[in-house]
């Protein structure tokens, strides 16, 4: 047996991790809500540790989503997982710190109460974003 996570355990963490981050969730507390520690849902995050489909079950409804969520934007094909062998673990986890700036940047955005303010901080946005 390979030390390596599985392909399908990383991302299914992943998805856990960007639904937790949305939400303005910790670890502590997603932890807390299951009876685990912050540890382990770091392992269950990295695709260390796999969930059972009981512990899946329980984290959609803590996380307010289908248990298909988990699954959703997973490649069909597993040679579509060849990424994660080279580089491929630590650019995955560089792929999450994008995901995790992009998910603040939105849940930041959602928080402007005054809809014009927040409409200018989109304008703003796309246009020092823009490409030349």
């Amino acid at each position: 047996m390979s030390s390596n996570p599985d392909p399908v355990d990383i991302h299914v963490g992943y998805r856990v991790r960007l639904r937790r981050t949305l939400l303005g969730m910790s670890q502590e507390k997603l932890g807390s809500a299951l009876g685990l520690t912050f540890q382990q849902i770091q392992k269950y995050e990295r695709g260390a540790n796999r969930i059972g489909s009981s512990r899946l079950y329980k984290l959609s409804k803590i996380l307010d989503v289908n248990v298909s969520y988990f699954f959703d934007e997973m490649p069909e094909d597993e040679k579509m997982f060849d990424g994660f062998g080279e580089g491929g673990l630590a650019s995955f986890e560089a792929d999450q710190v994008m995901s995790r700036e992009t998910l603040e940047l939105v849940r930041g955005y959602y928080c402007i109460a005054n809809s014009s303010i927040r409409k200018r901080v989109f304008d703003l946005i796309k246009a020092v974003g823009v490409k030349s």
